[in-house]
């Protein structure tokens, strides 16, 4: 794999664990947070919990597909990408017609994107 589509993997998973990380069993969640927040390797992982280096990487593979799963029937992730792309076409509007200095409809702006940051979580 290139290190493109590497980091293009990491990012994706670090959003899924963002938006689905609490459905995950608690060991399911130390293990993606540290391969791919904290960057360990699966062998480190694997001398830290006294288990095989086979067993991180079925447990990283297994958390990886049950984010995909969440992801597929609830979309959490797919609507924050779209909010956000609406957000910034709205904001380039704003600035086309000399709006975008408004500190009321800045404020608006602010709010609608701390939505996807501050509530995602309690939908689930």
């Amino acid at each position: 794999m290139t290190d493109d589509k590497v980091l293009d993997r990491t990012n994706r998973v670090n959003l899924l664990f963002d938006c689905y990380g609490p459905l995950l069993t608690e060991k399911q969640q130390s293990i993606l947070s540290l391969y791919y927040q904290d960057n360990f390797s699966l062998g480190e992982i694997a001398s830290d919990l006294e288990v095989s280096r086979q067993a991180v990487y079925d447990n990283v593979k297994r958390a990886e597909q049950a984010l995909e799963d969440y992801e597929g029937k609830l979309k959490l992730l797919a609507k924050r990408e779209a909010r956000s792309e609406l957000v910034e076409k709205l904001e380039a509007q704003l600035r086309k017609r000399s709006l975008g200095s408004d500190p009321e409809l800045q404020g608006l702006l602010e709010e609608l994107l701390q939505l996807d940051y501050t509530n995602e979580n309690d939908d689930i």
